[in-house]
């Protein structure tokens, strides 16, 4: 639980030369090998050998064009001209001061468009890339709209653990003096203290949507009583299997309700839900260009018996200074974890059988630099906004590629240039070249 209270009014040498393919719209690019660090703390070769799955699913999707793209000229993002500063909104004064506190000015251009338009309790559709500012473009008006009266509670329903947790750390700015209060409804954290909170009757409800719909079957949550609702990733929330939960929890909710939906795209299915449960919305877009616009694709075709090795000289290059490597199964990335360890790197993981203050743990460690190298499988792909990311390294091949989309998406924001390298295993690769 987080309540927010209200003010006190008193007072080494490489294994072998690496091979880069080459596409037509691409120069042949070679790795040289990374200078070694003289430092006896240095990260250091083991014996063992890591190849990933012992099970290597050829994965017929991709041709190895798919991972090949340079960015030729960084090309700026076209000015957006703010008509509001966040002084300027019909918003209560705590509310601006939190505002103030937490350092923001002008908006961004999502929040600029969809605050007047939420605080005016108007359905909202908006079409935006994570990493835009989206959070506080509804948790702001939502917040005065408590303050105000004009709603009774708020549900928030994300399609991952992390980005819960962090839509609930960017409320307890916004909430601070407030006298509200929240809850985070996940797996992974202890469902007896969510359902003991939710019978003080938080303001915001944020969770994830089997969480939700556990609680609410068993009666701890009564989603009758929340009269706003935000989706947040609905495009995340389908791609992963959520659509039905999604509708058995929105048909739960008061008739008369204010919604808010935000996803990075509108397919005919998230179209569909949006008719049958949004009234009358009003739909903005401020989608940035695509993340991967701005990331630089290569592929390294390795031995599967010296993958390990390939990846050890990457990591020791000085320009590999936050790196999020993805691999494709929970065992595989605890294997390689412990590869990289015994090598003397200082790393962090997060899979699905971590722990929620584990994977809190870790993804707080990345961010803050406490260490340099996150270890994952594709729970961290989706949503998760970490800034200053250098390279996204897919140790393993992603299933689709909508997931390598989601995985290199990780790099290159801001405006900024990112690195995606991508492995491919010479079987596999001459599998690809066969056609097989």
């Amino acid at each position: 639980m987080s309540h927010y209270d209200k003010p006190d009014n008193s007072g080494k040498k490489p294994v072998g030369k690496k091979k880069f393919f080459k596409s037509p719209a691409s120069r042949t690019t070679t790795s040289k090998p990374g200078s070694r660090p003289s430092s006896s703390s240095a990260p250091r070769r083991g014996s063992s050998q890591q190849g990933g799955s012992s099970s290597r699913r050829v994965i017929k999707k991709f041709n190895p064009s798919d991972f090949m793209r340079k960015v030729e000229e960084q090309v700026a993002a076209p000015m957006y001209d703010s008509k509001h500063q966040f002084s300027d909104f019909l918003i209560e004064e705590q509310l601006k001061k939190n505002i103030k506190v937490r350092g923001y000015v002008t908006p961004t251009p999502i929040q600029d468009q969809a605050i007047p338009l939420i605080l005016e309790g108007k359905d909202v559709v908006g079409t935006a890339n994570t990493g835009t500012g989206k959070t506080a473009a509804f948790l702001i008006p939502l917040v005065n709209r408590l303050l105000t009266g004009k709603t009774n509670r708020v549900l928030v329903i994300t399609p991952t653990r992390e980005l819960a947790a962090q839509i609930q750390d960017e409320l307890a700015y916004f909430a601070k003096h407030t006298g509200f209060f929240s809850v985070l409804c996940i797996g992974g954290l202890n469902i007896r203290q969510q359902m003991s909170t939710l019978q003080q009757d938080p303001e915001f409800v944020i969770g994830t949507p089997g969480r939700l719909k556990d609680l609410e079957q068993n009666g701890h949550l009564r989603l009758n009583r929340y009269n706003s609702i935000v989706l947040d990733e609905v495009d995340t929330m389908l791609d992963m299997g959520f659509i039905n939960d999604m509708k058995y929890i929105i048909n739960k909710l008061p008739k008369d309700r204010h919604s808010v939906f935000f996803s990075a795209t509108i397919s005919k299915e998230i179209k569909d839900v949006i008719d049958k449960f949004l009234h009358n919305p009003v739909s903005i877009s401020v989608k940035t260009r695509q993340s991967a616009e701005n990331v630089n694709q290569e592929v390294i075709t390795v031995d599967p018996r010296n993958k390990i090795e390939v990846l050890h000289d990457l990591l020791i290059k000085p320009d590999f200074t936050r790196v999020i490597i993805f691999v494709r199964t929970k065992r595989s990335t605890d294997k390689l974890a412990k590869s990289l360890r015994d090598r003397g790197f200082k790393i962090a993981t997060i899979h699905g059988n971590k722990t929620q203050a584990q994977r809190k743990k870790a993804l707080s460690d990345f961010k803050d630099g406490v260490v340099k190298i996150l270890l994952a499988t594709d729970v961290v792909a989706r949503g998760i906004d970490i800034d200053d990311v250098s390279h996204v390294i897919n140790f393993d091949l992603p299933q689709t590629h909508e997931d390598y989309i989601h995985r290199i998406g990780r790099t290159g924001r801001a405006n900024k240039i990112g690195q995606a390298i991508t492995f491919i295993e010479k079987e596999d690769d001459s599998m690809r070249r066969s056609g097989k």
